[in-house]
């Protein structure tokens, strides 16, 4: 499923002052994302499953990064690969010239075109950095004041914030997205990128719990950070739902069209 999007005209994914990708290939990738996760929704449906239920709600933001993810590292004209650790910092290397993809080629064995990472240190973090990629669909409202939308439904209207978490404070590279439920399956609705994050714009680390709750550590983006990202947006779905969501002050603070 193809979406129009309205694309910020300056090209903006800089990684050390270095164009990695631009606004148009982002939006490409967003895009095929979207075709992944509706072809996703089509197959299992035909078996008579719902996987967006199936996954649950805490796991669908991850599924939603890492389709992006995959599909980033496609649309980057050799610029970027996906950390081959599951571990690894951050999600998307930085191969970008001769000297960096020498240099990633020696941290893995291939075989059968399956490549095998050496050692987690190579990859956490990763010797030329490179760039994270969160997702989010964003907070509503307590279930006591509004009922809380089901998986498959559209949220954009009850949304009173919304965050990006990661592992380490020092994340200054991010690609965040917002995604919601558009005809019930999950759909890329902006991105946003900073290449200037520091560590105030992230909450503490959140340590796991011994209750069996949170498993990872976690910082929390702040309010003041979340501000920060929504300048530097990418691209926003043209849809007037989520265009006048996002001039709010808080986020955009403007219409993007």
């Amino acid at each position: 499923m193809q979406y129009n999007y309205i694309i910020r005209p300056e090209e903006r994914v800089l990684v050390k002052g270095e164009l990695v990708l631009t606004n148009q290939q982002v939006v490409d990738a967003m895009n095929f994302a979207n075709d992944a996760l509706w072809s996703l929704d089509e197959q299992t449906k035909a078996f008579d499953i719902n996987i967006f239920e199936a996954m649950g709600m805490r796991n669908l933001s991850g599924i939603v990064g890492e389709y992006l993810g995959k599909s980033l590292q496609r649309f980057s004209g050799g610029n970027l690969h996906s950390n081959l650790h599951q571990d690894g910092y951050p999600d998307l290397l930085l191969i970008n010239n001769d000297e960096r993809k020498r240099y990633f080629e020696t941290l893995y064995t291939e075989v059968n075109g399956k490549k095998y990472p050496r050692d987690k240190a190579l990859f956490s973090p990763y010797l030329y950095g490179g760039v994270e990629v969160k997702a989010t669909c964003g907070s509503t409202p307590p279930a006591n004041r509004v009922p809380k939308p089901l998986i498959g439904e559209q949220r954009i209207d009850l949304v009173t914030s919304f965050d990006w978490k990661a592992h380490h404070r020092e994340t200054n590279h991010l690609i965040g997205i917002l995604w919601d439920f558009i005809n019930e399956v999950p759909t890329i609705a902006a991105a946003f990128y900073r290449d200037d994050l520091t560590i105030d714009d992230w909450g503490r680390i959140v340590q796991p719990r011994e209750d069996g709750g949170r498993t990872t550590s976690v910082s929390i983006m702040t309010s003041a950070g979340v501000s920060k990202m929504c300048t530097g947006w990418i691209a926003v779905i043209d849809d007037e739902k989520y265009i006048s969501t996002l001039a709010h002050r808080k986020w955009i603070g403007y219409r993007v069209r």
